[in-house]
Parts: structure tokens; sequence; C-alpha cells
């Protein structure tokens, strides 16, 4: 799952992007959206048939259902906003929660309260649960990004990569494509990925 309880902080970026590769790496993706913009969804209706295929994970019920059987990797993009029993019980049907954050102090408030509530969860506690925070839009060069990585550094929650923030990436979404379906991708942004990648297949 892709949780944050602010709008716009990359959840809808970071859930295509991982639902295609690993469609390219021969998963059987199904891909979710519960948010209420419904970003994800519209991505995968724009996605191009020669492409690696994802599937339509249906999560519209009041109560999440489980993936299609024939399903290897599901992706659920969450709602801004997600937070009390609904975030408990998302939390108790995932292996992996990755936490966009972008270099705003908005953002680093919202989440101060999500990093919080999040370590108190019974999931989170007992360790049924990975979370792992991923820095968004992030410029070294500047102020604002130097106080993100310091501001993520201080949970007691892995700071998994920071990715940068390029054009492409609004392309990508608008489009139905991402950096993955390249032929070439660039090595920057291959580097900033991997410890993300690496992260979601390493087995408990």
């Amino acid at each position: 799952m892709v949780a944050n309880p602010k709008g716009g902080s990359g959840k809808s970026t970071l859930a295509v992007h991982l639902a295609s590769w690993f469609a390219r790496n021969d998963e059987i993706v199904c891909l979710g959206d519960l948010d209420r913009q419904q970003s994800t969804r519209y991505w995968l209706s724009e996605r191009l048939q020669h492409l690696a295929p994802i599937r339509h994970w249906d999560v519209s019920g009041d109560e999440l259902p489980a993936a299609p059987k024939e399903c290897t990797v599901a992706v659920l993009d969450s709602p801004a906003g997600l937070h009390g029993k609904r975030l408990k019980a998302l939390l108790n049907e995932m292996d992996k929660v990755v936490v966009p954050v972008s270099p705003s102090r908005f953002d680093m408030m919202a989440s101060r309260e999500f990093f919080e509530e999040l370590s108190g969860t019974k999931a989170v506690r007992k360790d049924k649960v990975d979370i792992g925070i991923i820095g968004m839009r992030v410029d070294p060069r500047t102020n604002a990004s130097k106080q993100l990585v310091e501001f993520l550094q201080q949970f007691d929650l892995p700071l998994v990569t920071c990715i940068r923030q390029a054009q492409r990436y609004v392309h990508a979404v608008e489009s139905g494509v991402t950096l993955f379906d390249a032929s070439n991708i660039d090595p920057v942004d291959r580097l900033q990925w991997k410890p993300l990648l690496d992260w979601l297949v390493k087995r408990r």
C-alpha cells in the first residue's frame, strides 16, 4: 500500500511506477485505487496494450476485497485523510506500506501525526507489516530538501530512498506509462529507485 494522509504527496506516482516495475518483471500485477480522484485507475485506462499488463483491482466497496487469485503482486493507492479504523483495517491486509513525503512544511506536519499513528497500530508494533518512507521531489541542492531528510531521519522508521523531482514523472502519470516502460532509464533514476525496489522484494 502507498499511503500518506495528505493529498499531493506523490502516492499515485509511486503506485503506478511500482505496478509497472513488477509487471515488467513478469509478475501478475493488480492495481487498486481507493482515492476519490481515481488517478491510478485513470492512468490504467490510458495504458497502451503493448506494455506490460497491469490488471484493475476493483476496491470500490466499503471493505477491501481480496485481490484476484491469479495476482502475484497487489498495489493499493490509498486515499488522502486515511486514519483510524480504516487505516488499521488496511494495515492488517498489507505486507508493506510505502509512505511518500514531499519537502513542504505542511507535508511534514501531516506526516508526523501519521507516523505516530502508524507506530501505535498493533500490526506495526507486532512487526506484521513493514513501513518504509520515501522522500519525494527531493533536490539535494535546496534547503527544503535537506530539511526534509533531517526531519524523516528522526523517526524510528527507515528512510528507504529519495526520488528527485522531474517533469518525466508528470508526463508518465498523464499518459499511462512509467519510467520503467522506457527502453533506457536514466542512471540517476535507476539508482534512486533501486533501494525501494530491493526493500519491496526482500523477504522477511
